[in-house]
């Protein structure tokens, strides 16, 4: 396991939010704050403050392939995490680096919408996104909402969300964390990690606290980090909640 100080590098692929609330600027803060170098490559530009998202603009493939190239062939990517991937030619061309240049399995978080509802993906890149980065990420991470979205199953309480796992790795999917934050079983915040069929359960405390923004993007950006350091799954998993925990209690004392 590589916990020592030196500063590996972490990739993140996603969209740029000028509010900092969440996107490139939070994967960014939150991989700096595991001890790794961050490099980034956007893939949209949002235009959003706290309440809302009022539209966006998406980067080309190419583009997107001329970010990154330079990145990989000045130095080695220890992990990588994708957030917004808005369109399927921009999808077909992250799967393509990733084999093309056997690059790390990455932490796919799947964005859909934007907390306040607005599609972030178009409609036909979802299909892609499953039959082209499903099978080539090391961990999924959708919360309530993207696992019915990507599922078609209502999630209602765990065995919902150990049944939405199963099912995305039926699909293609190496692991699956469902988030569970959008629900509060019996005062619990409940997240259920389905790696191969082997299931995981976490709970914690449910923090009674105005949603925080970005949670998502720290999540999968602070696990990214983990697996980078080689922390075997689990306790990547389990040191990133402890972090996001902390930064939603740390929120919640400043209302």
């Amino acid at each position: 396991m590589n916990e020592s100080n030196e500063r590996i590098t972490v990739l993140t692929i996603a969209g740029f939010d000028p509010s900092g609330g969440a996107g490139i600027i939070v994967d960014v803060n939150t991989i700096n704050s595991f001890g790794c170098r961050p490099v980034a490559a956007i893939t949209s530009l949002t235009f959003q403050n706290s309440e809302g998202v009022y539209g966006a603009t998406f980067e080309g493939a190419e583009s997107l392939r001329a970010q990154i190239l330079p990145i990989i062939q000045e130095q080695s990517l220890a992990a990588i995490k994708i957030g917004m991937l808005p369109t399927a030619e921009m999808i077909f061309e992250v799967a393509h680096l990733i084999e093309e240049r056997n690059l790390p399995a990455p932490v796919l978080d799947p964005v859909l919408r934007s907390s306040s509802g607005y599609a972030l993906i178009e409609a036909d890149a979802i299909e892609v996104l499953q039959s082209e980065l499903f099978p080539l990420a090391r961990l999924l991470t959708p919360n309530i909402p993207e696992a019915e979205a990507l599922t078609g199953l209502k999630i209602n309480d765990e065995n919902d969300m150990r049944a939405a796992a199963a099912q995305l790795c039926e699909k293609g999917a190496r692991a699956v964390l469902i988030k569970g934050g959008h629900l509060a079983l019996e005062l619990e915040a409940v997240d259920v990690l389905d790696d191969g069929g082997e299931v995981s359960v976490f709970r914690g405390a449910w923090i009674d606290a105005p949603p925080l923004r970005g949670t998502g993007c720290m999540l999968s950006s602070a696990i990214a980090a983990c697996l980078g350091k080689e922390l075997e799954l689990e306790e990547s998993v389990r040191r990133s909640k402890d972090f996001v925990t902390a930064a939603i209690r740390d929120a919640a004392k400043m209302e």
